[in-house]
């Protein structure tokens, strides 16, 4: 009898076939038990302590498996969704989680029955296309320019969070940042990056009333010299990208000086040239002038000469910033410099102390592309937690610009899908793909019945009576996260983009067909568990 041919490293950990499958499962199940607690206006919170003892307080699905270590491979994918649910439409994190988490447990009793995967999976497939295009009939328009509308559909998202004490502020502050930084590009499309233009200063101290968003700009900065005007009305910008110092050699350069008379004329030229440098920007008539590098002191000496106000060493991402809300052109060569460069936008430069630092206004810009968003609160753990909900804010908003639907929320479009799902799979779905088909309808109730048990209410009771609406055609119907009853979505007011059920559902399906064609783990790790 021939010895077995061994291929694969004995040493390495393996599982193959109904075991990996049953592993991935395992795994997905367990971390969508994490975020379960996370979802809707009575979620919980969860305490996370990093490596360098800093803590994260916070109930965003996204924020807390980002923290989290895992080692288990299928863990690792699901945590890839919410940052790809948090990038693409940044709300709905915890859900798709919780959701993908649910598909997989429905696969489990299919596989024991030893379904084929690719038959589960194209059940699964034709749900989706079917889910989606449910999802589209049951969803409204919105007219994006009416503030009412727009600001009940960012407290739907923000409802959920901790900032909800804080609604109506948060909703201002997100639809005022997401429509000042919105602008038509070159070729006519509509473009809001929220993440270049729209920045969070966070400022612990005064109260959460506070915060607001500023008509312009400001950064963490204060002038180079003392004499310099620290307020200014209407100034004339200057944004530059090079240095005001005197040129050095790129390499390690030797002088070697016979006279002393040319050693002063070396320092002579050094002046010269700085002033050279420092005349070609006063020929501008700046009031203002922002540097990325560095300026020297001389340099300052002639600059405060020609009452000009300088900021150094300011972030690249700033500089553009305060290029599109005061105007003017970033100059990277002092040479280039003219009168159609500088920015006469803004409408007050001011530098201002809170707390112990300084901060550079510049405000009352006309028509600013640009803004920031000043937030104040008690300590860093409560501003770090209300800025990742205003970021889910500004996103959700951003979202309804490009694709103006929303479908009704508190788990009542899920059960619409699942409702109407269910009554396809037995008219419309033949063979054996008609479980997965099924049971994908089954599984889109784990979001209502969800939000019930966080209320504390009775899931099956309750959720018995939503089916009953559903049934009867009345898709407005879901849950009142508050008290965990049944309520009309139209009067209760919960409205959710259609650009964020659409990405939920199908990545939650998507990934839950990728973990379920895998049928073989080999683990770069030995079997004692040490590392190779």
């Amino acid at each position: 009898m021939q010895a077995p041919v061994i291929v694969l490293n004995t040493n390495k950990q393996r599982e193959t076939g109904h075991r990996a499958q049953m592993s991935n499962i395992t795994a997905a199940k367990t971390v969508a038990d994490v975020v379960r607690t996370c979802l809707g206006p009575r979620a919980m919170m969860k305490m996370l302590l990093d490596p360098m003892g800093g803590i994260t307080l916070t109930n965003d699905g996204f924020a807390i498996l980002r923290e989290c270590e895992v080692s288990h491979p299928a863990a690792k994918s699901m945590i890839e969704l919410s940052r790809t649910q948090d990038d693409e439409v940044g709300d709905g994190t915890t859900s798709v989680i919780i959701l993908a988490g649910e598909m997989l447990a429905i696969a489990a009793p299919f596989l024991e029955r030893h379904i084929h995967p690719i038959v589960i999976l194209r059940g699964f497939r034709k749900a989706l296309e079917d889910g989606a295009q449910i999802l589209r009939d049951i969803s409204k328009v919105i007219d994006t320019d009416s503030d009412e509308e727009m600001i009940g559909l960012i407290k739907a998202c923000i409802g959920t969070k901790f900032v909800s004490r804080w609604e109506d502020l948060m909703c201002k502050l997100a639809l005022s940042a997401v429509r000042t930084v919105a602008s038509i590009d070159a070729h006519g499309n509509r473009e809001i990056d929220v993440k270049r233009f729209a920045r969070i200063e966070k400022v612990p101290g005064g109260t959460v009333e506070d915060s607001q968003v500023l008509d312009g700009l400001m950064f963490n900065k204060d002038i180079v010299h003392p004499k310099m005007r620290r307020r200014v009305e209407n100034p004339r910008v200057v944004l530059l990208d090079c240095p005001l110092e005197y040129k050095k050699g790129e390499s390690q350069t030797n002088i070697e000086i016979s006279k002393e008379a040319d050693w002063s004329r070396i320092l002579h030229i050094e002046e010269e040239q700085i002033k050279a440098m420092c005349d070609k920007i006063a020929a501008v008539k700046p009031d203002l002038i922002i540097t990325e590098k560095g300026i020297s002191d001389l340099a300052q000496h002639f600059l405060v000469k020609n009452n000009i106000s300088a900021i150094r060493r300011i972030r690249k991402t700033d500089n553009n910033r305060i290029a599109r809300a005061t105007g003017a052109t970033i100059v990277s060569s002092l040479d280039d410099l003219k009168e159609s460069d500088v920015g006469t936008k803004c409408g007050l430069f001011d530098i201002e102390k809170i707390g112990d630092e300084y901060f550079t206004f510049l405000t009352k810009c006309k028509d600013p592309k640009a803004c920031t968003i000043l937030l104040r609160g008690p300590g860093k753990d409560t501003i770090n937690e209300i800025e990742r909900n205003l970021h889910d804010a500004m996103a959700v908003a951003r979202n309804v610009f490009f694709e103006p639907y929303l479908c009704p929320g508190g788990g009542a479009s899920e059960m619409a899908v699942s409702t109407q799902l269910a009554a396809r799979a037995k008219s419309e779905i033949e063979g054996v793909e008609q479980w997965p088909y099924s049971g994908v309808a089954e599984a889109m109730e784990v979001i209502p019945r969800t939000l019930i048990q966080n209320c504390g209410g009775n899931a099956i009771r309750i959720l018995s009576d939503l089916r009953a609406k559903h049934a009867s055609g009345q898709h407005t119907w879901g849950v009142d996260g508050e008290t965990g009853q049944v309520a009309d979505m139209t009067t209760y007011g919960v409205w959710e983009p259609l650009a964020v059920k659409l990405q939920t559902i199908k990545t939650a399906i998507e990934s839950a067909c990728l973990l379920l064609r895998v049928d073989d783990i080999v683990s770069g790790t030995k079997k004692g568990g040490a590392s190779q």
